[in-house]
């Protein structure tokens, strides 16, 4: 997966499970579809922390990747409609039909003398897209976490992200990406500006 796209370990870090799933998109910067088949909705699942590392994916199939991808949809929509102060019905409909599903359930074992998480069965696709959908009802129904969500400033890029900075002053979904060529474009222009 290209840098600068979601999940962690990532330099783009959006903050949120739901908003990693949003980054998965293709983007106008190039990036191409990321849930393009199960290899690679089984990369993102493991590396946005979404299932542990060790988590078989049993029933993982090519039905998933689709899924992943309405699910998807349905959030851009709804979270899109909420920052511009607008509902957004339909797509709402469809994140609560699908956070209202059971998620996967959650527990800790010792490995290695720490205690790490672990699910209590394989998960199937709809307890993990009820897992996103949850994310995404948390999110936008908790005031604190809603106010510190962004759309990046980025010419063309448009990602949302949490924004945990001290002074709630970032501007770019990641400032190695969107904040270096903004910084660049800005040096250009005043190279072209100067006599």
């Amino acid at each position: 997966m290209a840098a600068g796209t979601g999940a962690r370990g990532r330099r783009f870090e959006p903050g949120r499970l739901c908003l990693d799933l949003l980054a998965t998109a293709p983007g106008p910067l190039g990036e191409g579809e990321q849930l393009d088949g199960p290899a690679r909705l089984a990369h993102w699942l493991y590396s946005s922390g979404a299932v542990p590392p060790g988590t078989a994916l049993a029933e993982l199939d090519d039905t998933w990747p689709d899924r992943f991808r309405r699910l998807r949809d349905g959030l851009d929509r709804l979270i899109t409609a909420e920052l511009a102060g607008e509902a957004a019905p339909a797509a709402l409909e469809e994140v609560n039909a699908r956070a209202a599903a059971p998620a996967p359930g959650v527990g800790a074992v010792h490995r290695g003398g720490t205690l790490v998480r672990v699910l209590s069965t394989d998960p199937g696709c709809g307890a993990l897209l009820a897992a996103v959908a949850r994310d995404a009802v948390e999110l936008l129904t908790d005031p604190v976490a809603r106010a510190r969500l962004r759309r990046c400033e980025g010419d063309a890029c448009g990602r949302l992200y949490l924004d945990t900075s001290r002074g709630r002053r970032r501007r770019w979904c990641s400032s190695a990406v969107c904040g270096n060529r903004e910084r660049v474009a800005r040096h250009r222009r005043r190279a072209k500006a100067a006599p």
